[in-house]
């Protein structure tokens, strides 16, 4: 998705859908991972670079998640 990096200027609607995108597309990379790593013959680069785009949507999911939920002052 080609959305702009400033959460604060979106949605709680649209931070809602870009969150259920990530988390797709997280769990066909992992899967993909998977499926790669079942193969027993794979390119080490191209595993590791799944593995490290898999860690940048995680974190962009971590960051829509904090965005979406409210800060508690206990």
């Amino acid at each position: 998705m080609n959305a702009p990096s400033d959460l604060s200027m979106k949605t709680e609607d649209v931070l809602r859908v870009e969150l259920d995108v990530f988390r797709e597309e997280h769990r066909d990379l992992d899967e993909a991972i998977q499926a790669l790593q079942n193969t027993g013959t794979f390119d080490q680069l191209t595993l590791q670079r799944l593995k490290k785009k898999k860690l940048q949507i995680k974190d962009r999911i971590a960051m829509i998640e904090d965005r979406l939920t409210p800060d508690i002052i206990a």
